[in-house]
């Protein structure tokens, strides 16, 4: 990944945090065992030895389960939601509410400014201006639509996504080019790249829509709010999707749909497979799947014969493809790739993509090939150990440079444009727009 630095403090530190770690362990085990032999013990008074054991093994286990997860889980996710849910009322230093009627919380805005979360006013209140993006295409721009209902702006899922497209209708949202769904992670943030990207490509005209879910950041969400994301990737899109079907055919703007991470999880289920996104829309580009997503699991388990997991090809890449780095040709090449694009971009060193609870026994593919770029040659499976090791990584998955992990940026540009299929876009001007996404200029 090209990091050169790291701390030499934390080096010297680890062994130990790791000897406490273990001995807390060997602790809670014994602990465990010592539960276990006094229960069956008291037990035998009663019942014979044997069924004392099995009734005594039966009820710390189920002891056990429930103060993991009805206490201490439970506990850690309440205290995680209130403070989540008071930096939720902030807003971020830099963001202002907008001065124009086609962002939400604007004028004429049927959603508050005030009801749209931490993250809802961080997606109304930033983007590339009409200026920006006029310069980027040398052409005069449009200024772009972005809608977003927050928790507090509506009691349930549904009832946001309905007043989610109320307020896309009243904003000319579905008179522009392209319309954008895009499914938020957990704590309801949408990565800018992602949507200033496709707003650059656009010229402006279009209009984006997504709403929050949660709370929690995409890591506990997945842990206790999977049906959240699920249902809000399904809400969503059959309202947008409702609004967009009774609209004549030749007044349809084009509709896309959008996720990184949970987002991506949570859009896919809007469809029930490949043929549906083609059906259903004029591109989808998902960044960072989770390896728990189930259309991605779906096509890379059934990848054609000799493609490597870490760049399947599904199907000849009729509909739908996978990049580990979309800079260059995506694979398959030389096969057609007409209609609707479906494109998930993963980099060989996301442990979001790649975690599972399968390593701990069994072997993946992606480690009996060569290595992608920015993955130790020397990785290779063990059980438990490979498992622990991709664990570890989850934290520090964003920490790394752009391109690296779960840290995508200026790939949005290459994604964008293979989905997109934008005219007149020269090579130059996408090495342009990968330096604004990135920060560069």
């Amino acid at each position: 990944m090209g990091v050169t630095e790291y701390s030499i403090a934390l080096v010297v530190a680890s062994p130990f945090i790791a000897a406490l770690i273990f001995c807390l362990i060997l602790l809670t085990g014994r602990g465990l065992r010592g539960l276990y032999r006094w229960a069956a013990q008291l037990l035998s008074r009663w019942i014979g030895r044997s069924a004392a054991h099995a009734v005594g093994w039966t009820l710390v286990a189920g002891l056990t389960y429930l103060v993991v997860t009805g206490l201490l889980l439970q506990g850690f996710v309440n205290v995680m939601n209130s403070a989540y849910s008071l930096r939720d009322t902030q807003t971020a230093e830099g963001v202002h509410q907008p001065a124009t009627s086609l962002r939400s919380g604007g004028p004429d805005s049927l959603i508050p400014w005030d009801t749209l979360g931490w993250q809802g006013r961080k997606f109304a209140g930033t983007g590339p201006s009409v200026n920006d993006i006029g310069k980027f295409t040398g052409q005069p721009a449009m200024e772009p639509i972005r809608i977003y209902s927050g928790l507090a702006s509506a009691p349930d899922t549904e009832a946001r996504a309905a007043l989610a497209v109320r307020d896309l209708q009243r904003a000319g949202g579905f008179g522009r080019k392209d319309l954008l769904v895009v499914t938020t992670t957990g704590s309801g943030w949408v990565d800018p790249a992602l949507v200033d990207t496709f707003e650059y490509l656009s010229g402006g005209n279009c209009a984006t829509v997504a709403i929050q879910y949660s709370y929690l950041p995409s890591w506990i969400s997945y842990l206790v709010d999977q049906s959240k994301a699920r249902e809000a990737g399904r809400a969503l899109f059959d309202a947008v999707y409702g609004a967009w079907a009774k609209l004549p055919q030749d007044q349809r703007p084009r509709l896309f749909v959008a996720g990184e991470s949970l987002g991506s999880f949570g859009g896919e289920t809007a469809f029930t497979g490949e043929n549906s996104m083609a059906n259903l829309t004029s591109g989808v580009l998902f960044a960072g799947p989770p390896n728990f997503n189930t259309l991605f699991r779906e096509f890379s388990d059934n990848r054609d014969p000799g493609s490597p997991e870490v760049q399947p090809v599904y199907q000849d890449g009729r509909i739908v493809r996978f990049a580990d780095d979309p800079t260059t040709a995506i694979p398959p090449s030389g096969q057609p790739w007409d209609g609707t694009r479906v494109l998930y971009m993963m980099h060989p060193s996301d442990p979001i993509v790649w975690w599972s609870p399968h390593l701990i026994f069994s072997k993946p593919d992606w480690t009996s090939g060569p290595p992608g770029s920015d993955v130790l040659q020397g990785i290779f499976w063990l059980p438990f150990v490979t498992f622990w090791q991709v664990t570890a990584d989850l934290p520090f998955a964003t920490g790394v440079p752009a391109g690296h992990g779960h840290k995508y940026t200026s790939e949005y540009v290459d994604g964008w444009n293979a989905v997109m299929r934008p005219a007149g876009i020269t090579p130059e001007q996408l090495a342009s727009l990968r330096k604004i996404v990135a920060g560069d200029d």
